[in-house]
This record gives C-alpha cells, sequence and structure tokens, in this order.
C-alpha cells in the first residue's frame, strides 16, 4: 500500500518543479504571478481613464485645437493653419478672433473677427470702405481688401447691434462670408464657441501659391 501511494504522488505535477520545452530540449521554470498582473492591469487602466478624464477637462473648460478652413481670415489666419481656442468664462469683444458653431443659414463652423457688440452702434460706409462703431471708424490695419456689400442692405445693418448678438466679418473683407451676408447674419454670443489665443501651427504660401508648413509665424493672435 504504501509503494502505491508513491506511485500516485510521483505522477502529480509540483508547480514548483522545472517544466520541460520539449521543443528545445531545455527545462524552463515558469513562475506566475497572477495577483502581479492583475495589479499591474488595473494600474495602466486606471491611468487611461485619469488621461482621459484630464482631456475632457481640458477641452471643456480650458483648450482645444481648431483648423481654419478657407481664406475668410487672411492675411491674419492662413487656410489649414491650427489654432488654440479658449472657452472659459469668455465675453466677446471688439477685435476678438473668435469660432463660431455655425450661424442662421450655415452649418459649418467659423473663425470670424469681432467687429461691434450687443448694444454698440454699428455703420458701414461701403463707399469708403470703413466701418464705424459708437460713430468711431475703426482702425483695420489687419485687414486686405475691399468691404464689399453682401445681401443683407446696409440699413439693416447700420443701427445697435441686438441684445446677445455680435457682428462680425473677416479680414479678408473682399472673399469674407460673415455678418454681411443672410446666411451669417448677426451672431448669437450662444454660437461662440472660444477665442482664438496662439496660432500654433502656421502656414504661409509658398511660389506656387500653396500653404506651406511656416513655424516662423507662430504667435498669439490677439491684440
Amino acid at each position: 500500500m504504501a509503494e502505491d501511494k508513491k506511485k500516485k504522488s510521483a505522477q502529480l505535477p509540483d508547480e514548483n518543479q522545472p517544466v520541460p520545452d520539449a521543443s528545445s530540449g531545455i527545462v524552463q521554470t515558469i513562475d506566475i504571478n497572477k495577483s502581479e498582473i492583475v495589479t499591474t492591469v488595473y494600474d495602466w487602466l486606471g491611468s487611461l481613464f485619469m488621461a482621459l478624464v484630464v482631456v475632457l477637462l481640458v477641452m471643456t473648460f480650458g483648450f482645444r485645437i481648431i483648423d481654419v478652413d478657407g481664406k475668410s481670415m487672411e492675411p491674419t489666419l492662413i487656410d489649414t493653419d491650427k489654432v488654440v481656442i479658449t472657452d472659459l468664462f469668455y465675453t466677446p469683444h471688439n477685435g476678438d478672433i473668435v469660432i463660431i458653431s455655425h450661424a442662421q443659414e450655415y452649418a459649418k463652423p467659423l473663425v470670424k473677427r469681432v467687429i461691434a457688440t450687443a448694444g454698440q452702434e454699428l455703420r458701414l460706409d461701403y463707399d469708403n470702405n470703413a466701418v464705424y462703431v459708437d460713430g468711431v471708424k475703426l482702425s483695420e490695419p489687419y485687414i486686405q481688401g475691399k468691404t464689399v456689400r453682401g445681401d443683407v442692405p446696409v440699413e439693416q445693418l447700420n443701427g445697435i447691434v441686438p441684445e446677445g448678438k455680435v457682428f462680425v466679418m473677416g479680414d479678408n473683407r473682399g472673399i469674407s462670408l460673415d455678418s454681411r451676408y443672410q446666411q451669417i447674419g448677426f451672431i448669437d454670443e450662444n454660437l461662440i464657441i472660444g477665442k482664438a489665443q496662439l496660432d500654433v501651427i502656421p502656414h504661409s504660401y509658398d511660389d506656387s501659391n500653396v500653404p506651406k508648413l511656416d513655424l516662423k509665424r507662430i504667435r498669439y493672435v490677439y491684440d
């Protein structure tokens, strides 16, 4: 009986004994600590979760990056530039470059400059390529091209900017689709996503008139 017990015990594998590797003929020792693996996985998932939370908080309350699409803000911002914007406790002010989620009949986000805010008196003088806010002619060294008429009659634009609204235009006044047009109109302040702060991935035009990365133009874009 004692010999039978010894034979049975000899057939049972011992987890502390080396396990032979049939392919190499080398005896290997497998030492797997399951608790360490579980701890490592939980640590990795916890770190990933915290990183996602931080990213969401930053995007919601702090900074985000938007792409400039089109030439309406040239020469200040070039097509394909990437701009850092902020929206925490933001209130629009004259001269700010803002990102608008959409306009009256236009679903695409817009990048424009605030010209006049609620309660200010606006007057567009197309004949003299001038803009007046509260009776003062704006100094606009940033503009390009002539301020052309849109499809909104000037008498509907000239006057007091409605409460909760802003009037915006692009710096490239000859081609910009902005508050001068019915598709855009006066912008509801609630539709402003944020204010442009830093042109972090700027471009400039090469000889073929194609935007090329130009890191020398990295700069703040507000006055």
